[in-house]
């Protein structure tokens, strides 16, 4: 018998073939092979396996014992085969009783995960979505451990691994929020206000705290104060209540803070930059049909 590397796995099909029909016609009929063709294969399988596989008898061709103890392992490994290659089953979101793992941001959970359930429970009563935080750890071993699906609501300016598929989802305006007891003067900030005033800012999922907002600011030679620094938008909303601090996040959810909290919406200096965001996830699952679809879902939003 040669090694594994020296087999030809073709030869397993032949083999279960000629064992199966003891005929050297049939068989070769049956893999779509000349009879030729067939007797050369029989005869490779003789020398690989070093037994005859098939002899003469009054009934015409039988199996010897090796072949017969053989069958029955070689029909498993192909079956198996054929399973492992079978284009892979569609995904039918009506039916399925998929779990999603997505880690976002407060904005995603906040602004669009309620409207993404409602939909996804009309079109796949079935499928559960779990949340958890963006963490450094998810980007780079989450993903690619399948222990996270999809990533959503990163900021797209942030350094993520290059091999990651990094799609945009959403560009939305920033939006300052103060006390309504203790706002600035002027609803509009100017650019000389706004750094004036006492920041209350994000960490990013590596624990940076230079934003967009204060790449642009440096752009121009110009930084803002910052008397805290918060991983939680709702956390930054209340402190916002408490002190003379602002806060700078994306309008609509600025927007839902003000109907939550005793906040007033101001609006930020001109030329202030737009926040883009983004979806991960990996290309190990690029082809992975129910993913497609969240990714589909999350888009239409």
């Amino acid at each position: 018998m040669k090694s594994l590397q020296q087999f030809d796995l073709n030869l397993l099909l032949i083999l279960d073939a000629l064992i199966s029909e003891c005929h050297v016609s049939r068989a070769a009929e049956r893999v779509h092979l000349s009879q030729s063709a067939m007797s050369h294969a029989l005869n490779r399988l003789r020398n690989q396996l070093d037994d005859p596989i098939l002899v003469r008898s009054g009934k015409g061709l039988t199996p010897t014992p090796r072949a017969n103890e053989m069958l029955p392992q070689v029909r498993h490994i192909i079956g198996l085969l054929e399973h492992t290659l079978a284009p892979q089953k569609p995904f039918v979101p009506a039916s399925s009783q998929r779990v999603f793992t997505i880690a976002c941001t407060d904005y995603f959970e906040m602004e669009f995960f309620p409207r993404l359930l409602q939909q996804i429970q009309q079109d796949a009563p079935e499928v559960v979505l779990e949340l958890e935080m963006i963490t450094e750890k998810t980007i780079n071993q989450g993903l690619e451990n399948k222990e996270v699906d999809l990533v959503v609501g990163i900021d797209s300016s942030q350094s993520v691994p290059a091999h990651l598929v990094k799609q945009h989802w959403h560009s939305q305006t920033f939006a300052c929020l103060a006390g309504r007891t203790n706002r600035p003067v002027s609803k509009q900030l100017s650019l000389a206000q706004y750094c004036s005033l006492k920041h209350i800012t994000f960490l990013d999922v590596t624990g940076s705290a230079a934003s967009v907002i204060d790449k642009w600011l440096s752009e121009q030679q110009l930084s803002r104060q910052h008397i805290a620094r918060a991983v939680n938008y709702t956390a930054a909303a209340k402190a916002t209540i408490a002190t003379e601090g602002v806060m700078t996040l994306p309008l609509n959810m600025a927007n839902s803070f003000c109907e939550m909290f005793d906040l007033e919406l101001l609006i930020p200096p001109k030329g202030i930059p737009m926040i883009e965001m983004s979806m991960l996830h990996h290309p190990l699952f690029s082809n992975d049909q129910a993913l497609t679809w969240l990714i589909a879902q999350i888009k239409a939003l």
